[in-house]
């Protein structure tokens, strides 16, 4: 069954204001098993947008949703020009000091597991292995006729090859990779088939309105059962395929904690909301635990 789109959520007058407090967010990950949960929050020092912080990406951006990709063929040519022109900006993006502190997180066995929101790969890039990849990824392309995955990187060989000179300015970048064109920048902008049976290809993400496969969501599940604690970092838990696992983590009497700089939809169930950037607070999370976070250029 496939997910209605929930685009906006707002947050109820009685909710608990957040805090700058770390303590609790360092005495959990202290005592290990901490799984996290991450959204586009902790990709935004990397610049790449969120969707609902301030200035995010739906105040000017409706993302693409499966029923609109799958039903016309003018909505696939507008999504893979403008997604095309994305992958440049959004494939040089370097992993930041929130994606550095959970990776030292995971070295040092403070956290059990990782589920990101993000089709980013910057977890993975900032040295985190075994990222459960809840949306998908950027990287992969998948057909839907035959079922073929195949490299990103393949396909934009192919879509410049049919496009040369494709190369409009964008109004900006969303987290989904998707860059914000005109119609008319989109043009005739020349889509490509499967290589192998002619089909239909489609990133390997879960659009807007498409269901996270469910051995996906039973594989997360199990992550939040064996767990601590769950740690959600950077999301708003607007929509059911993260918030069902805070949910999860709170009926079956696991702390909940979040760092957000806005308030949640999970604000409610958690133990603790720290209103902090990401990076600066994983950091000190970081050197408070006694924990090194490696380099990187960005964040």
């Amino acid at each position: 069954m496939r997910m209605r789109p929930t685009l906006s959520w707002t947050p109820a007058a009685d909710l608990p204001p957040g805090t700058t407090d770390l303590d609790p967010v360092v005495r959990a990950l202290s005592t290990g098993g901490v799984l996290v949960l991450s959204g586009a929050g902790i990709s935004t020092e990397s610049g790449i947008p969120d969707y609902r912080g301030k200035g995010g990406s739906l105040s000017r951006h409706t993302p693409m949703t499966y029923q609109d990709f799958t039903g016309s063929v003018h909505a696939r040519r507008r999504y893979w020009a403008r997604s095309h022109l994305g992958w440049r900006t959004f494939g040089r993006a370097l992993p930041n000091a929130g994606h550095r502190a959970v990776a030292a997180y995971t070295r040092h066995a403070h956290v059990s597991g990782v589920i990101t929101q993000n089709v980013d790969g910057l977890h993975q890039a900032a040295g985190s292995e075994d990222v459960v990849e809840l949306h998908g990824s950027l990287d992969r392309v998948v057909c839907l006729s035959c079922g073929a995955f195949s490299p990103r990187r393949e396909l934009a060989r192919r879509l410049e090859a049919e496009n040369p000179g494709f190369d409009p300015v964008a109004a900006g970048i969303n987290p989904d990779g998707d860059a914000d064109l005109t119609d008319a920048q989109v043009g005739d902008f020349r889509i490509v088939p499967c290589a192998h049976c002619g089909g239909v290809l489609k990133p390997d993400v879960v659009f807007f309105g498409e269901a996270v496969p469910p051995q996906r969501v039973e594989h997360c599940r199990r992550l939040v059962r064996e767990a601590s604690s769950l740690l959600v970092l950077g999301s708003s838990l607007t929509v059911m395929s993260g918030l069902r696992f805070v949910r999860q983590a709170h009926q079956e009497g696991k702390p909940v904690l979040i760092v957000n700089q806005d308030p949640t939809r999970g604000d409610p169930l958690a133990l603790t909301r720290v209103a902090l950037p990401l990076g600066p607070a994983l950091t000190t999370v970081a050197h408070r635990l006694g924990i090194p976070v490696g380099g990187g250029s960005a964040g």
